[in-house]
């Protein structure tokens, strides 16, 4: 039984971004037809009408689960990562909650440098 699609909010002129998203379907394998990925590059309304803030989309993934749930940052990988039976024990170390809260911390770094660089903050 296929479990229902995600749909992952991804920022699309970012090569870092596109680079994870081919390395996560190929890892996925037939699974990754089971994953919407949506380019947010220039929709800004659209993130609007969905209710996600735009800026936020931009420095945090957001994954909308098949309740319609979103789903922000490393829980947003998490939910992801679960997905993937080879990604599953990173999923799981990710949720530990010291851990957690340290890469959550690093993770919101890397990507304001990485905005940065390009201009883009």
């Amino acid at each position: 039984m296929t479990q229902p699609k995600l749909t992952v909010y991804y920022d699309g002129a970012c090569p870092r971004c596109v680079r994870d998203r081919r390395n996560y379907e190929k890892l996925a394998g037939d699974r990754a037809a089971d994953v919407c990925w949506l380019d947010i590059t220039g929709r800004d309304d659209d993130l609007r009408r969905e209710g996600i803030d735009p800026h936020a989309a931009m420095t945090e993934l957001h994954v909308r689960d098949e309740n319609g749930d979103v789903h922000r940052e490393l829980d947003a990988y998490i939910l992801l990562m679960r997905r993937t039976l080879l990604l599953r024990p990173l999923a799981w170390l990710l949720s530990l909650p010291g851990l957690k809260s340290w890469l959550s911390r690093w993770y919101r770094r890397s990507v304001m440098q990485r905005l940065q660089k390009s201009g883009r903050v």
